[in-house]
């Protein structure tokens, strides 16, 4: 998978999601396995860049290659301007948000409203390549609603725009994440332009993945909620790829370092208030399904400070490693789950 000057080691690609994708989150995927993480979006509103959370979700230090910063708003001219600083400061890849189906972003047409104006979608592509000598991608849905699937004519602007891949969200905006993604219009994309294509949807397993890969046709595929408390779900489906064997479940002791390890990053990153209380998400996330998770997460929930939590999650797993050697999912306790952008 190439885009633009970067091989790509894999064709495993981290979806963008609003307050999971951080720096933390993206160095993780990439050590198990992904080939490319994109970051969260970031506003194309000049008024907010030099906010607390602008500011750090331009945060790429010691990230591995490519650096992948995603954009979003609809005016093409503060677009090209947010590429510009941003590849300023170190991206080598711009992503044009037009999938995200969030209320606040899509009531200010931008995400995936703007697939309700086709000629501004234009002009924000050709804004945007024109603005910046690196390789500009595009992620989007099949269309607003079911009834107006736009995704054929998006992705044949974009490829005479000169955006070098496309992420393709089998669901339209009116679906938000509700139902199955379909597969057949990513396949008739992929088969009507030239660029490569990405496709996207409820890819949440090995089998999943080789199947989209071979009904889309699609250069690769992009995995959002299944990484959440999951990130080595991108090694399971590359050696599924590679072998067509699956993976035994991790140990318990390597998830116990994994997830301790990623709560000191996080600490680092966001500082003692905001650290304990994003990292919550995280834990109940990689907990979900364990034996005793629930009452875990209730206690885990009420401690303030990260020394506290990080005690907490390691005689978690301490515990959990004295009953089982590897993870043992017992049931499904619907913990909401962050979306793609």
């Amino acid at each position: 998978m190439q885009i633009g000057p970067y091989q790509l080691k894999n064709r495993l690609i981290v979806a963008p999601m609003a307050g999971v994708t951080d720096r933390p989150f993206r160095m993780l995927c990439k050590k198990l396995g992904a080939g490319m993480a994109v970051s969260e979006m970031i506003t194309a509103n000049k008024a907010l860049w030099t906010t607390q959370k602008t500011l750090r979700r331009a945060d790429h230090s010691g990230e591995v290659e490519p650096i992948v910063v995603q954009i979003a708003g609809g005016d093409p001219a503060m677009l090209a301007e947010a590429a510009r600083l941003n590849v300023g400061q170190g991206a080598q890849i711009i992503d044009i948000n037009m999938g995200c189906p969030a209320k606040k972003v899509c009531n200010v047409a931008a995400g995936s409203a703007l697939l309700r104006d086709l000629d501004n979608v234009g002009r924000i592509l050709e804004a945007v390549v024109a603005a910046v000598d690196v390789p500009v991608t595009l992620k989007t849905r099949t269309g607003w609603c079911r009834e107006t699937k736009t995704a054929l004519t998006v992705a044949r602007m974009a490829e005479d725009a000169g955006i070098a891949a496309l992420a393709l969200h089998g669901r339209t905006r009116e679906d938000m994440y509700r139902g199955e993604a379909e597969y057949d219009t990513i396949r008739a994309v992929k088969q009507a332009i030239a660029i490569p294509l990405i496709a996207n949807g409820d890819i949440d397993s090995p089998q999943k993945a080789r199947q989209v890969l071979d009904y889309t046709g699609a250069d690769a595929i992009m995995i959002g909620r299944a990484a959440q408390g999951r990130p080595w779900i991108f090694r399971e489906i590359q050696h599924y790829l590679d072998t067509g064997a699956l993976l035994p479940p991790p140990r318990v002791d390597e998830i116990r370092e994994l997830m301790l390890g990623h709560l000191d990053e996080l600490y680092a990153f966001y500082g003692e208030y905001s650290g304990c209380r994003i990292a919550r998400k995280h834990i109940a996330w990689y907990t979900r399904g364990l034996a005793g998770s629930n009452a875990f997460r209730q206690a885990m929930y009420r401690l303030e400070s990260t020394a506290e939590q990080r005690l907490a999650v390691a005689d978690y797993f301490r515990r959990l490693g004295d009953e089982t050697e590897r993870l043992t999912y017992v049931y499904d306790d619907n913990d909401e789950m962050g979306h793609e952008q």
